[in-house]
C-alpha cells in the first residue's frame, strides 16, 4: 500500500458509511490494513467477562476501526485531499531529504 495520508492526531470528516458527516480525532492508525480509528465514529458494544483490570465486566462501547478511504482530513474548518512536497536541506554538508503534507484545497503545509 502506498503512504498513509492520515496521521494519529489529525482531525478529520467521515465521508462514507453510516456515520457519514460525522468529524473526530484520529486515535489510532493501523497502516498494514489500511484501517484507522476515529474518536465517537463508528461505535460498537462488546460484551467483556470480569477481569482482573475489569472486576465488574458488562457491556462496553467503544470505537471500531474504519477504513482510512472512507475519511478525509480537515484543515481549517474544510475537508481536503493530501499531497505531498519534497524539500531538500543542508546538514553538515549533505543534503537531506525532507518530505511534507500538504493541504491540495488550500495548499497550506500541514506537517511543520
Amino acid at each position: 500500500m502506498a503512504t498513509m495520508k492520515i496521521k494519529k492526531g489529525d482531525t478529520v470528516r467521515v465521508i462514507a458509511g453510516a456515520d457519514k458527516g460525522a468529524e473526530g480525532k484520529v486515535v489510532m492508525v493501523d497502516h498494514k490494513k489500511g484501517r484507522v480509528v476515529v474518536e465517537g465514529v463508528n461505535m460498537v458494544t462488546k460484551h467483556t467477562k470480569p477481569s482482573m483490570s475489569n472486576q465488574q465486566g458488562g457491556i462496553v462501547h467503544q470505537e471500531a476501526p474504519i477504513d482510512a478511504s472512507n475519511v478525509m482530513l480537515v484543515v481549517d474548518g474544510q475537508t481536503t485531499r493530501v499531497g505531498f512536497q519534497v524539500e531538500y536541506k543542508e546538514r553538515d554538508g549533505k543534503q537531506k531529504r525532507v518530505v511534507k503534507r500538504v493541504a491540495k484545497a488550500t495548499g497550506k503545509v500541514i506537517d511543520d
